[in-house]
């Protein structure tokens, strides 16, 4: 995926901080960056195998954050 594309997907980050954390997750290995000297240059990101390990984790947490999403901590209200 293209800079650009991951920029739009992910609503609400900043250029500065999706470079930062595209740099990270390279570092770790979880993501590879292919850069073609085009004009203008062209950077494309995918996951690596390492990366690939992690999709049923993030699909996990991601249904269980759907299912939380607007409900209230009904726990934490009790106890107050």
């Amino acid at each position: 995926m293209r800079f650009g594309a991951l920029s739009r997907e992910i609503q609400g980050i900043s250029t500065k901080v999706l470079t930062e954390r595209l740099r990270m997750l390279e570092a770790e290995g979880i993501i590879y960056r292919e850069y073609q000297a085009t004009i203008p240059p062209q950077v494309t990101y995918g996951l690596t195998d390492r990366g690939q390990e992690l999709m049923g984790v993030i699909e996990q947490i991601d249904v269980l954050a759907q299912r939380w999403y607007g409900q209230k901590n009904s726990s934490q209200v009790s106890q107050k």
